[in-house]
């Protein structure tokens, strides 16, 4: 994973923190291991922390060895349920399958910390500007992307944490796409979604959502077949986007939109 560093051991709990720190401010996630109980004689005692990313490197160690082979998988397993949890690790008997002959034993606090979910909206036109108003005031992390200027202006759009004036492709180059991304495709023709969406598939993102007609709907779907793109991968596609709920106004559409995306959004991931 591109900033996470190698395997370190000999670090202090003041750079282990920073790093935190580091990974939050690149958005990136990691958990933070901290041994919270000790019984007998362990290799490292309580206080003791260790940082895992996503790739099973580590910052700092709470003991080393098998012990520690074991926490980073456990760890791993953490950042995918997107959940905390306390494990305990014997430290008696290797031949039963202990992960280490200290003795003791450590209870360890797995602590994952997770990017702000973001929501991605591509064109910002009234109802891609009222779709981002919301997602800032919902707490998202909010992209907005536009190939017009005049749209992208702090006073245009002041609550997209991120302006991106250019094509898609350069946005998603510039602006990860994740598994906590949701796309909010709001573009002015069917012509344009055809030439964003093959972009957009080839993301992480666990959300796409397209607005635009059922009919407009079925002659996008038609050229992107064309390419190549499976009716199994474009039935991932919400179209039409939102929550039926009766909406007529921007801000009505922009709320049918993010009750979607909450509702979409796997447990754990907010």
């Amino acid at each position: 994973m591109a900033g996470a560093p190698r395997s370190v051991t000999s670090v202090g709990p003041d750079q282990i923190l920073a790093a935190l720190s580091t990974a939050a401010r690149a958005r990136r996630a990691v958990v933070l291991a901290t041994i919270v109980a000790t019984e007998g004689s362990v290799p490292r005692h309580t206080g003791a922390k260790m940082l895992i990313y996503p790739d099973a490197t580590a910052l700092g160690t709470v003991g080393g060895g098998k012990v520690e082979d074991c926490i980073r998988a456990d760890a791993l397993s953490a950042l995918a349920d997107r959940n905390p949890n306390l494990r305990r690790y014997e430290l008696h008997d290797p031949d039963r399958g202990d992960p280490g002959i200290c003795g003791g034993a450590m209870t360890i606090y797995l602590e994952p910390y997770m990017p702000t979910p973001t929501v991605f909206v591509i064109g910002c036109g009234h109802v891609g500007r009222a779709v981002v108003d919301l997602a800032h005031w919902l707490g998202y992390h909010t992209v907005a992307v536009d190939d017009h200027p005049d749209l992208m202006t702090k006073d245009a759009i002041p609550n997209a944490d991120v302006r991106f004036i250019g094509s898609v492709d350069e946005a998603v180059q510039q602006h990860a796409v994740t598994e906590t991304t949701s796309v909010v495709v709001v573009t002015r023709s069917h012509d344009l979604d055809a030439q964003i969406l093959p972009v957009l598939l080839e993301t992480q993102a666990t959300y796409i959502g397209v607005m635009g007609s059922r009919r407009r709907w079925a002659t996008t779907r038609k050229l992107l077949a064309e390419t190549g793109i499976s009716d199994e991968t474009l039935d991932h596609i919400r179209v039409p986007i939102g929550i039926d709920i009766g909406a007529e106004t921007v801000e009505e559409i922009a709320v049918s939109i993010m009750s979607d995306i909450i509702k979409s959004a796997p447990a754990g991931a907010r």
